[in-house]
């Protein structure tokens, strides 16, 4: 064993170490970092979301059992490469995909399926909500679906005692608090920049609206607490100990830092918490996160108000779609690949895909793609079906077929930002991107660029996502000295010598995308006929 092995065997061993783990949509992934924010062991595990009885869902066993093989894998990681058993670790953090709607009654009984933030089943109650506040409450947001549920008389409501996102679920069932980091609240129900906390006129002005129900329950009792970063909010309990390593050989007593969503989770892992930046996220979907200078003139319901981690306001675009239709297509490459008696790893495959993208016309040859797998709110899409569409005189070759489909990945997108910097006059002086993505260098990063007109950033720590932003945030609530906040934490100590790889928009590339955007635009009566007519022959709800 090396001197660097046998140090960091020594600090798992005393526990100098923070764990973060992240559920996101398509991985849980956990990450154990040193006192310095190297990673030296992670674990995965993959799941998928499915659709029950009209809403996207994760069970409660396929949750459970995700959260301890991806434990359980990373601690067999830390067995085999440093042979030491893990026993203590310095924090925790958890974080998950933001928004949607668990409902416990007061035994601690989940009442419905979990609702996650991909449902489009919450339009009437969104509506409503943003007009009766004036302030944009999106489908995704908790107190649209528990509004929602309300319209819709579901019997369920009145046992409400407690509802919660993911990653409050998970803090809970690990140490017994029923809090929430105020970046996942503001997923949840709106803000006060000022308080820190839910907005109380927003409350009250929701329970005299839901009063002649006559539930036996007023919104900020069944609300969780909001606790800013650096705060400590809980320790892992026996049952958590037990319930994250069923081995039994991690100790009870483990501080835990707020639970985040995976927005500030992303911000934190690019060194995004400064007002005039922003990150990218993209995975199954994709959104954009601006720290703003000042509020926004009037409310528009393609942008969340939301929080960072410590508080401060941010713009969020968040697009249902991204990755998942790129992901099929190159599956369908890896199965003829194979059907010819060919073998490749399909990382490989997906390099050699995605860098044939950057030999492609500058607008795509005017080729045309919607990965819509679920509805769009950015775009009014109601339902989601993934889409291609050509005309004769397209240039239908590969190169252009990879490139639309990186373009249409940030469609929905690019038009949620546009109202910032173009109505708005919002100044974004650079993007950082992370995610899957991004592990193939330079191909998405100038994608991006073209479409946000902005410079963009990647970092060695790129790939690692969420999980890695929540172990800095655990890492934060330990180690950060008196009266220094977050961004100075991130400034001097994490990032301080971080390698950061930025690429500037190609003036082309802008333009080409401006024209891919225009087709795209124009082109959504194609998808809603799409909708409407598969909707008729399949016999599908939309």
């Amino acid at each position: 064993m090396s001197r660097v092995q046998s140090e960091i065997k020594q600090s798992i061993a005393n526990g100098e170490t923070s764990l973060g783990v992240e559920l996101g949509s398509t991985r849980i992934k956990a990450i154990l970092m040193d006192d310095q924010f190297n990673t030296i062991a992670s674990g995965s595990h993959e799941w998928e979301n499915r659709l029950e009885n009209g809403f996207w869902t994760y069970n409660l066993e396929d949750i459970l059992t995700g959260l301890q093989e991806a434990y359980r894998d990373l601690k067999q990681e830390v067995e085999r490469k440093y042979g030491v058993t893990i026993r203590k670790i310095g924090s925790i953090g958890i974080s998950a995909m933001m928004h949607g709607y668990l409902a416990f009654d007061k035994n601690g009984e989940l009442l419905v399926p979990f609702r996650t933030w991909r449902n489009g089943t919450t339009t009437s109650a969104a509506k409503k909500l943003t007009e009766y506040f004036k302030f944009n409450i999106p489908e995704r947001w908790s107190i649209a679906h528990l509004y929602q549920a309300i319209l819709a008389q579901e019997k369920h409501v009145e046992k409400v005692d407690y509802i919660t996102t993911l990653a409050g679920f998970i803090h809970r069932l690990l140490t017994g608090q029923k809090v929430i980091g105020i970046g996942d609240a503001s997923g949840m129900f709106p803000i006060d920049e000022t308080t820190h906390t839910y907005n109380e006129t927003m409350v009250q002005a929701f329970d005299e609206l839901i009063g002649s129900q006559g539930y036996p329950w007023k919104l900020k009792d069944v609300l969780p607490s909001v606790y800013q970063s650096g705060n400590q909010a809980g320790e892992l309990t026996d049952a958590g100990a037990k319930l994250l390593d069923s081995s039994g050989s991690l100790q009870p007593g483990i501080p835990f830092c707020p639970p985040e969503g995976d927005a500030g989770t992303g911000m934190v892992a690019t060194n995004s918490v400064r007002k005039r930046t922003g990150n990218v996220s993209v995975g199954t979907s994709v959104f954009a996160m601006i720290v703003l200078e000042k509020e926004l003139s009037k409310v528009y319901p393609q942008i969340d108000l939301v929080t960072t981690p410590s508080g401060s306001p941010v713009g969020m675009v968040h697009a249902n779609n991204c990755s998942s239709d790129l992901n099929a297509w190159i599956g369908l490459f890896h199965e003829f690949y194979e059907s010819m008696g060919q073998k490749a790893e399909k990382d490989q495959l997906f390099t050699v895909l995605m860098n044939k993208a950057l030999e492609g016309d500058p607008d795509g040859g005017g080729l045309l793609s919607y990965g819509y797998y679920s509805g769009e709110n950015i775009t009014g899409v109601e339902a989601g079906r993934p889409l291609f569409v050509r005309s004769p005189q397209s240039q239908f070759t590969l190169a252009n077929f990879m490139r639309v489909h990186l373009f249409t990945a940030f469609g929905a997108l690019k038009l949620g930002v546009d109202i910032m910097t173009k109505e708005e006059n919002v100044s974004i002086d650079h993007l950082v991107g992370h995610g899957g993505l991004f592990k193939t260098p330079v191909v998405v990063q100038k994608i991006l660029a073209a479409a946000m007109n902005v410079p963009v950033s990647v970092m060695p720590t790129a790939g690692e996502g969420g999980a890695w932003g929540m172990a800095i945030l655990a890492n934060y609530m330990k180690e950060k000295e008196e009266n220094e906040s977050l961004e100075e934490f991130l400034d001097e100590k994490v990032f301080s010598s971080a390698e950061v790889q930025e690429i500037h928009p190609d003036q082309t590339d802008v333009e080409g995308f401006e024209a891919f955007i225009k087709r795209y635009t124009e082109g959504l009566s194609i998808e809603r006929a799409a909708i409407n007519s598969l909707s008729e022959r399949e016999g599908l709800n939309c």
